[in-house]
């Protein structure tokens, strides 16, 4: 027993007059807690991915150095709307005066203006006035039907072997006359007013048995009475 105390004195007195012994122990104890935590530490901690179980890298295309020019896309017209064939107006029901009603064309047509007709051209009647050896005396009877005053020009054919000696407008101016080729032709001097009348008379001497023109016409429409 007191040999045990003895050993416990000395290392008590070999400890206080060697500190850094101590200061040694305690380091060493601290790096041995230090591991064990560590270890502990690790067997808690949850199995991470390594590096062989990760996916591997794709390479990828390097980016142009400069950005492809897109053309132009030419976008769809757009179209019209499609329409149901079906009418939203009522169909025409009949009006009060119980004539069906017009539907909406016949109401939005207009008739087309038409000209006015012309005015009727003046008009010519032919008769022999007084007859006698070697020719007669003929007429033609001149009416203007229209509402204003109207020129007018008479035309004769004369038969072969016949002259006009003389020709002349009863109770109005005169007019003038020209002979061509056995075509009498006589033009008003002055207009026949509307709804007036004038003779136009003529000497026409023949020779052969044929008295009268083959033809007669006012403004080319042909005389009647011939």
């Amino acid at each position: 027993m007191s040999g045990t105390r003895r050993r416990s004195s000395r290392a008590a007195t070999a400890l206080a007059s060697s500190p850094w012994l101590l200061v040694a122990t305690g380091v060493v104890v601290m790096v041995v807690l230090l591991v064990v935590a560590l270890a502990a530490s690790r067997g808690r901690e949850p199995e991470t991915a390594r590096p062989a179980d990760l996916p591997a890298t794709v390479a990828l295309p390097d980016p142009p150095s400069s950005p492809a020019s897109r053309a132009p896309v030419a976008l769809p017209a757009p179209g019209a709307p499609q329409l149901t064939p079906r009418r939203s107006d009522p169909p025409p029901g009949p009006t009060p005066s119980g004539h069906p009603a017009s539907s909406a064309a016949g109401r939005d047509a207009r008739p087309e203006s038409t000209p006015p007709p012309p005015p009727p051209p003046v008009t010519g009647r032919y008769r022999v006035v007084n007859s006698f050896d070697g020719g007669f005396i003929g007429e033609v009877l001149l009416a203007n039907a229209a509402a204003g005053p109207r020129p007018w020009t008479v035309r004769l054919v004369l038969p072969a072997g016949s002259r006009v000696a003389s020709s002349w407008v009863e109770g109005a101016p005169q007019g003038t006359s020209r002979m061509s080729d056995g075509v009498f032709t006589y033009t008003s001097g002055v207009d026949l007013d509307g709804g007036a009348s004038v003779a136009l008379r003529f000497h026409l001497e023949h020779t052969g048995e044929n008295t009268r023109p083959s033809e007669c016409a006012v403004d080319g429409a042909a005389c009647a009475g011939l």
